[in-house]
């Protein structure tokens, strides 16, 4: 009997860094449109939902929603880690999947990948990712895991990264919960070298570029697409390589016990 999957993408318009980027136009639409067709076009993701916050800004996010007949949900503006239970829960889940919304250029078939790991033995993993430790360009970001394991972070994380970044509490702690890892096959390590994700003007213009480049031709580009143009056209890769292996990890490193300082850096 197949499992009940939920992939939970997170957006909201207040980000910090570069407000209202969820909503910046890429190729003729916003930003979370071009994202929303990368990941419904994945074979495994079930039932998709966006899980906003109650501001009044993200009213957008819901009315974008409707028009895409895109599920929605609303919630705390930083307890992320409750927005997704309430998302899953809202849609019966019993795999839930964590889907950032700054990952416009994400590959269909990197999202099957790690998804298909988890479906493939449901009974054998509580949490599956291609984060711990990452080898793919930073914006292919992938996490799986049960709703039980899920519902035992949510009552249980107390500490306030945990409840903003969702996950941690669940692959900080690999003796409690069952971990599975999907490298990038090959060997290859991207992780700190390319940079597919937004959180600067620097990201913008480079998945504008990437999109203006492929998206004509060929609407669900692959990573390999991106990686070949960017070797023909390494000028868009410097758009924004100072930021390449810059993430969150870097304000939590004596927090997290399984992230070394060398998975993550500060900007230049």
């Amino acid at each position: 009997m197949s499992s009940v999957v939920v992939t939970v993408v997170q957006a909201r318009r207040g980000s910090s860094r570069l407000p209202d980027k969820v909503l910046a136009p890429v190729s003729g639409e916003p930003l979370l449109v071009r994202m929303l067709e990368r990941v419904r076009a994945a074979r495994t993701v079930g039932t998709v939902v966006v899980a906003t916050t109650a501001a009044d800004a993200d009213q957008a996010i819901v009315d974008l929603c409707a028009d895409l007949g895109v599920a929605c949900v609303r919630g705390d503006e930083h307890d992320l880690l409750d927005r997704h239970v309430q998302a899953a829960r809202a849609h019966r889940a019993e795999i839930v999947v964590k889907i950032p919304s700054d990952c416009p250029l994400i590959d269909p078939g990197v999202i099957d990948l790690v998804i298909g790991r988890m479906l493939a033995h449901p009974e054998r993993w509580d949490y599956v990712s291609n984060l711990h430790p990452a080898t793919w360009p930073d914006g292919n970001d992938v996490e799986v895991m049960t709703m039980d394991a899920l519902e035992t972070a949510w009552r249980v994380a107390d500490r306030d990264f945990e409840r903003e970044h969702t996950t941690p509490f669940l692959w900080e702690r690999g003796d409690q919960f069952r971990l599975d890892n999907v490298v990038w096959p090959g060997g290859r390590d991207c992780s700190m070298s390319h940079r597919f994700t937004i959180d600067y003007p620097e990201d913008l213009e480079f998945i504008r570029a990437v999109f203006g480049r492929l998206h004509p031709g060929n609407p669900l580009f692959s990573l390999e697409d991106i990686l070949t143009l960017l070797d023909r056209e390494p000028d868009i890769r410097e758009i924004n390589a100072r930021y390449a292996g810059v993430n969150w990890y870097r304000h939590h490193l004596d927090e997290l016990s399984t992230v070394d300082r060398d998975q993550t850096r500060l900007v230049e």
